[in-house]
């Protein structure tokens, strides 16, 4: 999708279709990022008289002869290196429509929202596997005189590790759930709407911050390539990146907000099904909704307003859905009003021996 001039900005598109009159079209232009250049298919979009459309183009001609795609170099990434991703160029492609003139952009972007989705549950996998070496590591290792998961500040560390790591993979598999029963029930393709750049710009956030913590967990040793975790220190940022950044993002969420009012009425009937068993959740809930508004009628408040709803939302499905300890030690620190952001700050009042454990992977 993106070329040089245009970057998020699709709307931008320079590439030109031409119809060949015969159900196919030639396409002629550049593209910046193109991601797995040695697939079978690709989806793109070009220019025509109609407006800019959404084209499938085929890796090979039906003669068995490769198509008008050339490659003009490979990026050389800082991570994510096994996936190819290039530059290209389009001399004469062959493609077919996808959509309907002119409507490329929507027909993209509805393929985008899955994959956001997708985006979601990647991240927080790799969060998952960042916490679980740590707590591998921890477990094995000692240090004055002690295993490191033995000692306070370590417990601290992994149990608010080990509590991300759970919300995150809470919200993106509630959100694939919707988009699973979405053609049966109107308010969880609402949901879907709204929680898919939800999920996608808060997880993908967070895990940057999960894995450099995870990799600290192992000392000098995490930040050497023999260590995977260094593999994943470069792997981290990526999905915040990819398919859209995270303003892009946010301004998504703004506009599935002022265009399709009912996914805010869908996400506060998630919200709201779990008032009353907690008071700090009940509170945190009350001044979002005193703070929404002003929020949403701001364009730079939007990355604000993402991070408190999809927060919000991982407080509801660990309240209804984790053991008692997770959304408690959640909700204390996540929506009390003094999160820091940081991990290790979780209270006193916390389990953090039982948290810690749940880091640690079974073998």
């Amino acid at each position: 999708m993106t070329e040089t001039q245009g970057g998020s900005d699709l709307r931008q598109t320079q590439t030109i279709a031409y119809d060949n009159r015969d159900g196919t079209y030639s396409l002629h232009g550049s593209k910046w990022f193109f991601s797995v250049p040695h697939s079978d298919v690709f989806l793109t979009l070009a220019r025509h008289e109609e407006g800019i459309s959404c084209f499938v183009v085929p890796g090979w001609r039906p003669e068995g002869t490769r198509n008008g795609i050339a490659i003009q170099r490979l990026k050389d990434k800082c991570g994510n290196r096994s996936n190819a991703s290039c530059e290209v160029e389009f001399h004469g492609a062959i493609g077919h429509m996808l959509g309907d003139p002119g409507r490329g952009l929507r027909t993209g972007l509805s393929m985008n929202h899955n994959t956001r989705l997708d985006i979601a549950a990647a991240s927080a996998g790799l969060m998952r596997q960042a916490v679980m070496l740590a707590g591998h590591h921890a477990q094995h290792r000692t240090a004055f005189q002690r295993l490191l998961i033995d000692q306070p500040i370590m417990q601290n560390v992994l149990a608010d590790l080990a509590i991300e790591a759970e919300a995150a993979a809470w919200l993106a598999f509630r959100l694939f759930a919707a988009v699973d029963r979405q053609e049966r029930s109107e308010s969880e393709k609402l949901l879907a709407r709204i929680g898919a750049p939800l999920a996608k710009y808060w997880v993908a956030k967070r895990t940057p911050a999960v894995v450099v913590e995870a990799l600290e967990c192992h000392g000098g040793n995490g930040f050497i390539e023999e260590n995977p975790m260094a593999r994943h220190y470069r792997e981290a940022p990526l999905n915040s990146v990819w398919e859209g950044s995270g303003n892009v993002i946010c301004l998504d969420v703004l506009r599935s907000l002022e265009r399709e009012p009912g996914s805010l009425q869908a996400l506060r009937a998630e919200l709201h099904a779990v008032s009353g068993q907690d008071r700090r959740y009940d509170a945190a809930l009350q001044a979002l909704e005193n703070d929404l508004h002003d929020l949403i009628r701001h364009e730079g408040q939007a990355r604000l307003l993402t991070e408190r709803l999809a927060l919000m939302l991982q407080g509801a499905l660990l309240i209804r859905h984790a053991p008692h300890a997770v959304a408690d030690a959640f909700v204390a620190t996540r929506l009390g009003g003094h999160w820091s952001g940081h991990f290790g700050d979780l209270p006193l009042a916390v389990d953090v021996v039982t948290l810690a454990s749940r880091a640690v992977p079974e073998v």
